[in-house]
């Protein structure tokens, strides 16, 4: 049977993600820095993809050092994976000009720096195996400034750059390499505001398309995935 980690899944697109693949039969992994939506979410899989083997670790992966531990929790379970969603970010507003200090170190540990290191422990799984895919979550800010989020931008325009390189460096690997770029997505960040019906997407429609890029011939595979709402983003 498949495996497949799945970084920050407890809600939102991680989520999704994880449940599609569950869905297709996959034994799944996850880690997210809260401990009780962990526990939340283990009760809900017992009950409904039971007998499904369902890792979790709690880990906040702006820590290098819980970064690494969770890579070798993989390994000593599953010696490796056959999918990685790099799926754990953080969305904070902040301007260069008047950005606090320290901000953009912020967002850059757990934006950028928690997938890259974790992609590293897991490689020689991947390489050795020649097979396997990761998917990498970007943004439409991987590609244009938010506005009044300019630190963000920057790390998804970072996340971006890192995910380009590490599939040319795969591609003759075996190991196929996807950047995810969703537009506006449903998240615990909208509870209570009021969007007009059809302005926003759902999180199972950014996991049905990266199951879509997952299930492609192996000789093909999706570089670069950008998703918006059909009337495009607020």
């Amino acid at each position: 049977m498949k495996r497949v980690v799945v970084t920050g899944a407890t809600k939102g697109i991680g989520r999704a993600i994880a449940e599609i693949f569950a869905k297709n039969n996959f034994r799944v992994c996850v880690c997210a820095r809260t401990g009780e939506d962990l526990n939340q979410m283990s009760e809900y899989w017992a009950s409904t993809f039971p007998g499904l083997e369902f890792l979790v670790f709690q880990a906040d992966l702006s820590d290098n050092s819980q970064t690494n531990e969770f890579g070798a929790f993989i390994l000593k379970n599953w010696g490796g994976t056959d999918v990685l969603v790099n799926n754990a970010g953080l969305y904070e507003p902040g301007l260069i000009t008047n950005g606090e200090p320290g901000a953009l170190e912020n967002l850059m540990n757990l934006n950028l720096y928690g997938a890259y290191h974790l992609t590293r422990v897991l490689l020689p799984s991947f390489v050795a195996r020649k097979a396997g895919h990761i998917f990498n979550m970007c943004s439409i800010a991987s590609q244009m400034p938010y506005h009044g989020s300019s630190l963000y931008s920057i790390t998804k325009f970072a996340m971006l750059g890192f995910s380009r390189c590490l599939r040319e460096e795969l591609k003759h690997q075996g190991v196929r390499v996807t950047s995810l770029l969703p537009g506006n997505t449903w998240s615990d960040a909208w509870n209570g505001v009021e969007l007009p019906a059809g302005r926003i997407m759902a999180s199972s429609d950014v996991a049905s398309a990266v199951w879509a890029c997952y299930s492609l011939p192996g000789v093909a595979v999706a570089e670069e995935l950008l998703l918006r709402p059909q009337l495009g983003d607020l």
